[in-house]
C-alpha cells in the first residue's frame, strides 16, 4: 500500500470565497469546485492542495484530513484490523472516488480514498 497524497480540509462557510482568498494570496490554481468544496492546488514542485468545505460531501461532515492511497480495500482491512471505527463507506462517490472514514485513535476523522485507474 503507497500513499498518494494527504489533503487537509478546513470547515468554512463559503468554500469559494476561501478558495478564492487562497488563489489570490498564494497564486495557487482552483483545481475542484462541487458547490461544498473546493480544492485548490499548487503546481509546483509538487501537488500540494488545501480543500476547503461546509460538509464532507453525501451529506457526511469534513473531515479533518483526506489521504488517498492506490488500494483501498488493503487500507480498509487494515482499518479493520487496527479495530479504527469506521464511520462511513467504504462508497462509491457520484463526484468519482471511493472512500471510507474513520476515526483515529486521538478521535480525528479521517478520509481514506482512491481514484479509480
Amino acid at each position: 500500500m503507497a500513499v498518494r497524497r494527504i489533503v487537509p480540509n478546513l470547515v468554512c462557510d463559503d468554500p469559494q470565497a476561501l478558495g478564492a482568498f487562497y488563489v489570490a494570496l498564494l497564486g495557487v490554481d482552483l483545481v475542484m469546485d462541487h458547490g461544498w468544496i473546493a480544492s485548490v492546488q499548487a503546481s509546483e514542485p509538487g501537488p500540494v492542495q488545501l480543500s476547503l468545505a461546509r460538509e464532507g460531501g453525501s451529506g457526511a461532515p469534513v473531515p479533518l484530513l483526506s489521504i488517498e492511497v492506490d488500494d483501498l480495500a488493503a487500507s480498509h482491512a487494515a482499518a479493520l484490523r487496527l479495530k479504527a471505527p469506521v464511520v462511513y463507506g467504504p462508497a462509491d462517490e457520484p463526484w468519482g472516488v471511493r472512500r471510507f472514514f474513520l476515526r483515529d485513535p486521538a478521535g480525528n476523522l479521517i478520509n481514506i480514498l482512491s481514484h479509480p485507474d
